[in-house]
């Protein structure tokens, strides 16, 4: 049996830009997505805290150490510059292998740093 469990949690950074005219997706700090094992292109979910809206996308590497985390194209309707945010991935796996997996979890500082 597979079940699909947390992967890797980048756990309330703070949306620092939000462009509705890119095409899509979330750029987000290489810095952060490296600490949390995110590749670019992954799948995630974004959750903000703020106002309770969900929504999937992908990753796009941002420059590393800018603290970048904005959500692009349609997504940013869905927060603002300064709403905080979780940034959750997921993998499938083996039910045994589930049990004993541990995730990358991230607790970004001021400034969306390590």
């Amino acid at each position: 049996m597979q079940v699909e469990v947390l992967k890797s949690k980048i756990h309330r950074a703070v949306i620092t830009e939000a462009n509705l005219n890119y095409v899509g997706s979330i750029t987000i700090d290489e810095d952060l997505i490296e600490a949390a094992n995110i590749v670019e292109n992954e799948k995630v979910q974004v959750v903000n805290v703020n106002n309770g809206e969900r929504i999937e996308t992908y990753v796009i590497r941002g420059k590393r150490g800018s603290g970048i985390c904005c959500l692009n194209g349609p997504a940013a309707r869905k927060g603002m510059v300064g709403d905080v945010i979780v940034i959750i991935s997921y993998a499938s796996m083996d039910f045994d292998e589930a049990k004993k997996f541990k995730p990358w979890i991230v607790f970004p500082r001021e400034g969306n740093k390590i």
